[in-house]
């Protein structure tokens, strides 16, 4: 599962490690939530990558429209069949830029989020889907997507069983279409992983509110108590 994520690359960054046009404004991110908008990778109309800003929680074309609890998250082993999902899993496929991801644990202190991040902090690519509804013929588009999620791996089994589908550089190309892959190459990229170059943190509990945005949110504490650590001088 992964129901809070932080984007906090500057925007010159992610355009440059995902080779993209576009260049949409958006401040560092460090505690986004379901509904917000996000950057997000696609392919375009010529083959190659544009960077643009999307709303977190999938809205199917054929929808009725953004109702109800949003679908943040979709299970990778079934995407490509589930109704919602399938053709966004043919034909529309997205790279999610992100330093790291949150899950929780019910502690005598009350939730205590951790942190999973790259040890350097590095931006990362989640597999993501992407869809285009529209209330009417003549009105905007709401553009959406949703975090693809696999069984968990082992750093991050003990808060649970589901995290977001972590794909490495190598694998962008097919993801997104720009080079072929069949439905059996493209679940072979959905797997669990990145745990030798991850680490868990626990973090301050701020980030319990979707309202609370800024570093601060991401500051270690002592796991037991939900204490700030004390930086040594």
């Amino acid at each position: 599962m992964c129901g809070r994520y932080m984007m906090t690359s500057p925007h010159e960054a992610v355009r440059r490690l995902f080779d993209t046009e576009g260049f949409p404004n958006f401040p560092p991110r460090y505690n986004i939530a379901p509904t917000q908008d996000a950057p997000v990778v696609v392919r375009n109309k010529a083959g190659g990558r544009t960077l643009v800003l999307m709303r977190w929680g999938f809205v199917p074309w054929w929808s009725k429209g953004p109702a109800g609890k949003p679908m943040f998250n979709a299970r990778s082993e079934s995407a490509a069949t589930t109704p919602s999902f399938r053709d966004s899993f043919r034909e529309r496929r997205c790279l999610v830029p992100a330093n790291g991801y949150f899950e929780w644990r019910a502690t005598e202190h009350g939730r205590q989020p951790f942190l999973f991040t790259p040890k350097d902090r590095s931006l990362t690519a989640f597999a993501g889907l992407w869809d285009r509804w529209r209330e009417a013929k003549d009105a905007p588009p709401v553009h959406s997507f949703t975090i693809l999620t696999t069984a968990a791996s082992d750093l991050v089994r003990p808060l649970h069983d589901r995290m977001p589908v972590i794909l490495s550089p190598a694998d962008w190309p097919q993801w997104l279409g720009q080079e072929p892959a069949n439905d059996d190459a493209l679940h072979g990229l959905l797997h669990p992983g990145g745990d030798e170059a991850w680490q868990m943190l626990a973090v301050s509990q701020r980030v319990n509110s979707f309202q609370n945005d800024d570093p601060s949110v991401i500051e270690p504490v002592d796991a037991a108590t939900g204490a700030p650590l004390v930086r040594p001088v």
